[in-house]
């Protein structure tokens, strides 16, 4: 399932079971809009800056979207599965200046989930 558009796409975004979808309905609809508008970013662009999509240090193909909206920053972490397809895993707001450690450890635990997981076929 593509996520968001019909364009030439460099990239597919698909979710994960449903943890995207719920953090996401946890937000205002204008904050929904700007995370969709990045999701399009990611999708579209050859070369995505890294200020949009950052790899999460000291981890294997974790990364993070990055997404600021009227002072608050918003993160939902992601990884390539056969490298071109994005699977996005769930989300949170930022308050502090590092990504909390328990939610990278989340975010890698649904990761290993994933691939471990026989029924998805982009592996």
């Amino acid at each position: 399932m593509s996520y968001l558009c019909n364009e030439h796409r460099y990239r597919e975004v698909i979710v994960y079971k449903d943890y995207f979808e719920s953090f996401l309905s946890t937000l205002k609809p204008e904050v929904q809009r700007k995370i969709l508008q990045i999701l399009r970013i990611v999708e579209i662009m050859d070369r995505v800056p890294q200020s949009y999509l950052k790899q999460i240090e000291n981890t294997k193909g974790l990364y993070e979207l990055r997404i600021v909206f009227s002072g608050n920053n918003f993160r939902v972490f992601c990884f390539f599965d056969s490298g071109k397809v994005i699977v996005l895993l769930g989300g949170f707001e930022k308050k502090t200046r590092k990504t909390p450690k328990k939610e990278i450890e989340k975010a890698l635990r649904l990761m290993k989930e994933y691939k471990e997981d026989p029924d998805n076929k982009n592996q």
